[in-house]
């Protein structure tokens, strides 16, 4: 219940953003929630205590969050000020020689509801400060704007979209050029940006200069996208020595999603030019919509996110089924698997991880060969995907890091030659985006299933393969969705100051807290316990979602591939069900 002395502060500064709101629709929505507030309606208090009481958080993703009035809503005011903010971070970056002067920033968008109206906002309060703004000239995939900022030379990038999240959030995506070569924001960027921020809320937005001295760009961006991703791509197809590429006779047929996002039309031109085959679309989802009608929740995580593209897989007897999130940073490929439910299986991305990075890392040694030069560089992932990629990187002498959380981190990491995450964000191509891309991973994904049917065999045996190479990894995930974020936060302290001795017959050897200073990038909420018979447990509470996340992993090297994966996928399952019973005790 609210009292009614914070009620009425809630009125005040819900009716100063009304008067002050450049959007006629917020402003209804917000003049609608003050007169139902007004009149007692519990219901309507509560929406704006939600949207007025606090700030939408700017951090190392930017912003994200759902569509609305207030602080805590994305909508036009709250992006205004994000860019004036921006801009002025630029400026002062620029006066302290660390960028050009004028700076310069880069704008692309989704297709979500008002990325585009979002994307025109920053562009001219940008400009409007004096900052050389590029608006990219149509809706497109996050990995375009990642690219154009090294591609243009730029200060920034600004991507305005909400990834994957449900139907009604925005975000607003923060990329650096210069010495950040075009990776995400990380501290202390962040906070010196979210200061500049609220230095320019404490203004009406009307009081911003605004200037629609922009530049639209062309289609070169995306043209030189497309070239350089397809050349990276076909350098790395397995070719005999004649240079014949292996599977290029081998046909293929693989089903698309666009899921409803940006990814169909950059995508196709990617395969097309690469000589991979052409895809089947799933029609009722290749087309943006910000609606998102065919699913609940536009993630091929989430269950029944790929039902359609697997109706169409059955029905063209499909080899791959290859689906891009709304913005097409994520991949997610489902093959024929005779025991799964509607015949086809997804991959986890823990396995596609490995796959991919066992690829990247065979193509890396093969050019240091050809240029007849040592062969280095590192391969990293997040400290809660699978630690199978480390094994890849002792079997070919490589450099291994895990990192926290986020692209940000991966992307980083100096001399990488592959980055993933087991949320499905693979970084295939270094050189050319410095960030997930998850077009430039279907090529690979796509070349992979081929090269695997040319061979004779599916990816089932390619990961029967890494078996008996790496020896089997079995990982799974443990969400608990709770009521708000800070009941995540709560229930992870109370991990934290209960800490367990064992998960069953497994006792902890290790325990690693990663707020303590030096354990990572920097202090983060998550806690890692090292089991005595090699599993590993990590807990943490999710940064944008009200969950507590908690990963498992599991390992065995004896025995023929079958005896590994049936050994850690047992001990996996006794674990999952030790873990689910420690943290019941704890709620």
């Amino acid at each position: 219940m609210v009292e009614q002395e914070q009620l009425d502060q809630l009125i005040a500064h819900a009716e100063r953003w009304a008067a002050d709101d450049i959007d006629d629709l917020t402003r209804a929505e917000a003049t609608r929630l003050l007169e139902h507030a007004r009149e007692g309606d519990e219901a309507s208090i509560a929406e704006l205590e939600a949207c007025f009481s606090d700030r939408l958080a700017f951090g190392t993703a930017g912003l994200r969050g759902k569509l609305g009035p207030g602080p805590s809503r994305m909508n036009r005011i709250v992006v205004s000020q994000t860019s004036a903010g921006f801009a002025a971070f630029l400026l002062a970056r620029a006066a302290a020689g660390e960028t050009t002067s004028p700076p310069s920033v880069v704008i692309g968008y989704d297709a979500r509801v008002n990325s585009d109206v979002f994307a025109k906002d920053a562009a001219e309060i940008m400009a409007g400060a004096g900052v050389r703004v590029i608006l990219l000239p149509q809706a497109g995939p996050t990995p375009l704007t990642a690219f154009a900022v090294r591609h243009l030379g730029v200060s920034a990038g600004v991507m305005v979209t909400a990834s994957h999240n449900p139907p009604r959030d925005n975000g607003y995506k923060v990329y650096l050029g210069d010495s950040d070569g075009g990776s995400q924001i990380v501290p202390p960027a962040d906070a010196d940006i979210a200061k500049r921020i609220l230095e320019a809320a404490s203004q009406p937005v009307s009081e911003f200069a605004r200037s629609d001295k922009y530049e639209v760009a062309d289609e070169e961006i995306a043209n030189a996208y497309v070239q350089r991703t397809a050349a990276a791509l076909v350098a790395g197809f397995d070719a005999d020595k004649d240079g014949a590429v292996l599977g290029s006779d081998t046909p293929l047929t693989v089903v698309y999603t666009a899921m409803h996002g940006v990814g169909a039309e950059l995508a196709q031109r990617v395969f097309l030019a690469s000589g991979l085959p052409k895809v089947t679309v799933v029609a009722e989802q290749v087309e943006p919509d910000g609606n998102f009608p065919t699913v609940d929740f536009p993630n091929p995580e989430e269950p029944g996110a790929l039902d359609l593209a697997i109706r169409t897989a059955n029905e063209t007897e499909a080899d791959l089924i290859v689906a891009h999130d709304p913005d097409a940073d994520r991949l997610a490929i489902a093959v024929p698997h005779p025991d799964a439910e509607g015949g086809y299986r997804r991959l986890t991305g823990n396995e596609l991880g490995l796959l991919l990075g066992w690829r990247a890392a065979e193509r890396a040694q093969q050019a240091a060969e050809l240029r007849n030069e040592e062969f280095s560089g590192s391969l990293a992932c997040t400290i809660v995907s699978s630690p199978a990629l480390g094994a890849v990187a002792r079997e070919f002498g490589l450099d291994y890091a895990e990192t926290l959380s986020g692209f940000k981190w991966v992307s980083r990491v100096p001399n990488l030659i592959f980055g993933f995450e087991e949320a499905l964000g693979y970084l295939t191509h270094p050189d050319v985006v410095r960030d997930k891309d998850g077009i430039s991973a279907s090529g690979d994904a796509i070349a992979m299933v081929r090269e695997c049917k040319a061979r004779g065999i599916d990816i089932w045996g390619l990961l029967d393969e890494a078996a008996e190479l790496f020896g089997h990894f079995s990982s799974t995930q443990v969400t608990l969705r709770l009521d708000s974020m800070a009941a995540a936060a709560d229930l992870s302290s109370k991990v934290r100051d209960t800490p367990p001795t064992s998960f069953g017959v497994r006792v902890v050897e290790t325990t690693q807290d990663l707020l303590e200073p030096g354990l990572a990038e920097i202090p983060s909420n998550v806690l890692r316990y090292d089991l005595s018979d090699g599993s590993r447990v990590m807990i943490r509470p999710s940064g944008t979602e009200p969950k507590l996340k908690v990963y498992l992993d599991t390992f065995s090297d004896r025995g023929n591939a079958a005896a590994r994966r049936s050994a850690a996928e047992s001990a996996l399952a006794e674990l999952e069900t030790d873990v689910r019973s420690f943290l019941d005790k704890l709620q």
